[in-house]
């Protein structure tokens, strides 16, 4: 038996997607042109691929320019595309959200050199990117030129490798953890 179309408070709507004429969207292709390599919507989420090297002023486009005004960093994440057959391999995708339009935006850029990917920081146009620059280069290789302190923040300094790399070996033994003593200076530390 059908059941009757639900009506009220709780209803849920579809909610209609993005088109490719997005006024963010439109922004960039207007500054950058060619270099918004593609462009995609889904379930109400608008995203662009940039290439690397305008990765940094789409950023700053992004967040400075009124039209767009994206200016909270929500996530930057990396992205090991080697199972997909896809060059380049890497991606970074930023998750951005603007306060005063509620609107989200997702910008994704692939570094070039699948063996050593490298691209511009962007600590300094959203300062809250600065540990998740370091997860990213901790858990992919991708390194982060201008990046104030691009060191490793969940693996230790002796690991070798990136564990979220598609073809890092799963049984990889790892070298021992050297014992620290603990200093006298710092009573009531736990190392």
């Amino acid at each position: 038996m059908d059941s009757p179309a639900r009506s009220g408070p709780h209803t849920l709507t579809a909610m209609p997607e993005p088109t490719h004429d997005d006024p963010t969207i439109a922004r960039l292709r207007a500054e950058f042109g060619d270099a918004v390599l593609e462009t995609h919507a889904h379930r109400g989420d608008v995203t662009a691929v940039i290439r690397a090297d305008r990765y940094r002023d789409a950023v700053r486009l992004l967040r400075d320019d009124p039209e767009c005004d994206y200016d909270f960093l929500t996530d930057l994440a990396g992205w090991d595309r080697l199972k997909l057959r896809q060059t380049p391999r890497f991606e970074v995708v930023l998750h951005l959200y603007s306060l005063s339009r509620n609107a989200r935006f997702r910008l994704k850029t692939r570094p070039e050199d699948n063996a050593e990917p490298v691209l511009d920081s962007i600590v300094d146009i959203y300062p809250a990117a600065n540990w998740p620059e370091r997860e990213v280069y901790d858990m992919f290789g991708i390194r982060f030129t201008g990046h104030p302190n691009l060191k490793r923040i969940l693996m230790y300094e002796g690991f070798e490798g990136h564990p979220l790399r598609k073809d890092y070996p799963f049984n990889k033994r790892q070298p021992r953890v050297v014992e620290r003593e603990i200093p006298d200076d710092r009573p009531g530390m736990i190392f």
